[in-house]
């Protein structure tokens, strides 16, 4: 993407405004709206369509974490990367099982924000080296799956599994009654999140890691 389009999710009028100042200066990144619940989100999200929703973890009535699983379903092609002053791994988790592809805590500089921002626009995960360390720590102590199940959302791992089955976006579409648009936007972010440059790969990374039954017919 050429300009970055970015919403911002915040029930603190002066920090959305704090927020929008800093992003404001780079010519690679538009702030295309503003939002203080989640209902008022959901609203911004249908009629701009942002690339990136920075989204705040606590927000009054219908919280940041149920508003990110409310965009996904809407629009599985936008990005929500979880703003906070809260640094819960367990919460944390709970975002990134919503749909959430980054968290950042509130306190974050500047520039490594604008950072993490560009790094999304390239597919990589918007979370600081610190968060993921805290988090692969809580994961392994849950008795969770191996590294990476995390980064995938339920309907994610829906797909993955039925690309195992060799069905096509088409099919994977009628099967899941959702559109083949929306099928491919999930493969892209599987691809992604997975490091992975072809289906075949990260049907193999997902295996390796038990991700997936191993008794899923071979791709």
């Amino acid at each position: 993407m050429d300009v970055m389009r970015v919403l911002l999710v915040d029930d603190h009028a002066l920090f959305r405004e704090s927020l929008r100042r800093v992003l404001d200066d780079e010519a690679d990144i538009e702030v295309v709206g503003e939002a203080g619940d989640g209902k008022e989100a959901m609203v911004a999200v249908r009629e701009q369509r942002p690339h990136v929703v920075l989204m705040d973890i606590n927000l009054p009535g219908m919280d940041g974490i149920a508003t990110t699983a409310q965009i996904r379903q809407l629009a599985p092609e936008a990005t929500v990367v979880m703003l906070t002053v809260d640094e819960d791994v367990s919460r944390l988790f709970e975002a990134l099982r919503a749909g959430a592809e980054g968290y950042l805590a509130k306190n974050v500089r500047s520039s490594e924000l604008i950072e993490q921002l560009r790094g999304v626009a390239h597919g990589q995960a918007a979370i600081t080296q610190a968060m993921a360390g805290k988090l692969l720590q809580y994961f392994r102590a849950d008795g969770g799956p191996g590294d990476g199940a995390w980064l995938l959302t339920k309907r994610e791992m829906q797909i993955l599994e039925l690309v195992t089955k060799r069905l096509s976006n088409r099919e994977i579409a009628a099967q899941l009654v959702i559109s083949e648009y929306t099928v491919k936007n999930h493969m892209k972010s599987i691809m992604g999140k997975l490091r992975a440059a072809s289906r075949r790969q990260a049907v193999a990374y997902a295996r390796a890691r038990g991700l997936i039954p191993a008794a899923i017919n071979d791709f």
